[in-house]
């Protein structure tokens, strides 16, 4: 089983996931983050550190969310890896409750 960031983290990017996985298995964009299914351990340790709730284990994912579970897959495989916490965009408060994000998504 694997870990996955939905909607909520696009524009947000908040990254204290990243401090506490243990294998490195979050990859960065422009303005969302990804865990890569074939490095991620289920450890269960990003999820509970994610202000927004984004995280979510596979089986879990929010309905209307399952799009989510490729695009991580997809965008692991283009994105960097990133293994330290960096602050969040200035303007991530003003989006954190908003709805409908995917259209915001930049590769």
């Amino acid at each position: 089983m694997t870990f996955v960031v939905t909607e909520k983290c696009i524009k947000c990017k908040y990254m204290d996931c990243v401090e506490v996985c243990p294998v490195d298995c979050f990859h960065e964009g422009p303005n969302f983050l990804v865990i890569d299914p074939e490095e991620c351990i289920d450890c269960t340790l990003c999820e509970p550190e994610c202000p927004v709730q984004a995280i979510f284990a596979e089986d879990d994912v929010p309905e209307g969310q399952d799009k989510f579970l490729e695009l991580n897959a997809e965008l692991s495989r283009a994105w960097p890896v990133i293994t330290e916490m960096k602050d969040a965009p200035p303007d991530a408060k003003e989006w954190e409750d908003k709805p409908d994000k995917l259209k915001y998504l930049e590769r």
